[in-house]
């Protein structure tokens, strides 16, 4: 089967967050309301379930059928586009998600390299790849790229060498890392079809100067609105503006790494902001207390003042 044709990959994607219970189960109550929140609060009208940002390997295959299965439903007329991630340790469960995102009609697939036996060359890593998307021709197949958790530095550019004629659902990448060098040549090597998507959120800026069609980052959940602005500021040549709305993140960033800032964090900090109650993180991501996250978001609101 060809793979359907689907309008490109671009603009913001929020990384969601999975909710939880306080017992630390899958809570999709809150689901519904959190596709809302990105709409009408953040402006954001797509969405990357079950990566990092989503807690991805510390849940069961079956919670991630689950929850993508409900992410799909619920946003279904709503967003433009839901992305599984479907990457795992094990290819045979990698393939078992990628075959479900299909008959639950996800509009695309995202894979991360496998961290614990890791593959030693791109040509390797492609052949991993070729397994997953071949299960689910019919799907948009995205490469997800973050060495900095996987500890895989395969430079990507070596794995677009003729990657559409070993997996021709293949539409583009999520890319994780500070690399932008490896990040412009892909972007030079590119085909129309294909959409690179930045997921440093903090120098996003430099990566629209390379050419990227959009960006997939876990502060989009809650400050897409103002990343919106920075986009739309550089898709008509307004750079300054562009550069002071990311100067303020960085700023909200630095800030909040000098505090600590990991997924335990950042998860609690979109719940102080949304409303939203996420639940804690799984172990061995520890919970945060709400008076750290409430100084990264009082941080938040004197940067972005109209938030």
């Amino acid at each position: 089967m060809d793979p359907v044709a689907v309008k490109n990959l671009t603009g913001l994607v929020a990384a969601t967050f999975t909710p939880l219970n306080p017992q630390g189960e899958i809570n999709l109550s809150v689901i519904g309301p959190y596709i809302d929140y990105l709409i009408e609060k953040q402006g954001v009208n797509s969405i990357f379930v079950n990566g990092t940002t989503g807690e991805s390997m510390s849940l069961s295959v079956e919670e991630r059928k689950t929850l993508a299965n409900d992410w799909c439903k619920k946003a279904k007329g709503k967003m433009d586009q839901v992305i599984i991630h479907v990457g795992c340790m094990s290819l045979k469960d990698s393939k078992e998600l990628a075959v479900h995102a299909a008959q639950i009609r996800a509009d695309g697939i995202a894979v991360i390299s496998p961290s614990f036996f890791k593959p030693c060359s791109a040509e390797v890593l492609r052949t991993f790849l070729q397994e997953v998307a071949s299960v689910a021709p019919s799907l948009p197949f995205y490469y997800y790229h973050i060495p900095a958790i996987t500890g895989v530095n395969v430079l990507v550019r070596d794995l677009l060498e003729d990657i559409e004629k070993v997996i021709p659902s293949f539409r583009g990448v999520k890319f994780s890392g500070s690399d932008l060098m490896d990040f412009g040549r892909c972007v030079s090597y590119g085909q129309p079809q294909w959409s690179f998507l930045y997921g440093m959120d903090e120098q996003l800026i430099a990566a629209l100067a390379m050419g990227a069609n959009g960006a997939v980052g876990s502060t989009y959940n809650y400050i897409g609105s103002h990343i919106n602005e920075l986009m739309s500021a550089f898709e008509k040549g307004d750079i300054a503006k562009a550069r002071t709305i990311q100067f303020k993140m960085q700023e909200l960033l630095s800030f909040a790494m000098k505090l600590g800032f990991d997924l335990g964090v950042n998860k609690q900090l979109m719940s102080v902001v949304s409303g939203l109650c996420l639940g804690p993180p799984r172990l061995p991501v520890m919970p945060c207390s709400d008076a750290h996250a409430l100084s990264i978001a009082e941080k938040l609101r004197r940067l972005f003042p109209e938030h």
